[in-house]
């Protein structure tokens, strides 16, 4: 099984699911603080691949809720300069096994990747929306699921 460093916002109800699912699976996870790692331009960017822009941020975001910020409106540096200065942007997770990165949290992806099982609570739920019919409790000020 693989070793997966998995960068989430601590309390996030999504994150707890999704370590759960990896670790049914047989996944041994290092469990990095999303907010309070000292990400570089260079290295947050590796997470998102080929994806489009839109697809890097959390949607959950109060400041993408509140349209203050539409990644579809950005560009790459943008983008990544938004999320340097305000974390809660960045999509979560982050994992990273060996040397490939990824962002978000898609069974199937992760399935193929590197395996996760036949667990039920895969079929049973989005493990990227938030189940709650409000976002998490504040964590230093940050108020995003």
């Amino acid at each position: 099984m693989a070793l997966v460093h998995f960068y989430e916002k601590p309390g996030c109800a999504n994150n707890a699911r999704q370590k759960q699912m990896l670790r049914k699976a047989g996944h041994e996870l290092i469990v990095h603080d999303l907010l309070a790692t000292p990400w570089r331009a260079g290295e947050l960017r590796q997470f998102f691949g080929d994806r489009p822009v839109a697809e890097w941020f959390n949607r959950a975001a109060p400041r993408i809720k509140s349209g203050e910020v539409v990644p579809e409106s950005m560009d790459a540096e943008e983008a990544i300069a938004l999320m340097l200065s305000d974390p809660l942007l960045i999509r979560r997770p982050l994992m990273r096994v060996g040397e490939r990165r990824e962002a978000g949290f898609d069974p199937e992806s992760v399935r193929v990747w590197i395996g996760l099982g036949s667990n039920r609570q895969t079929a049973d739920a989005d493990p990227e929306s938030c189940r709650r019919p409000h976002p998490c409790p504040p964590l230093e000020d940050s108020a995003d699921e």
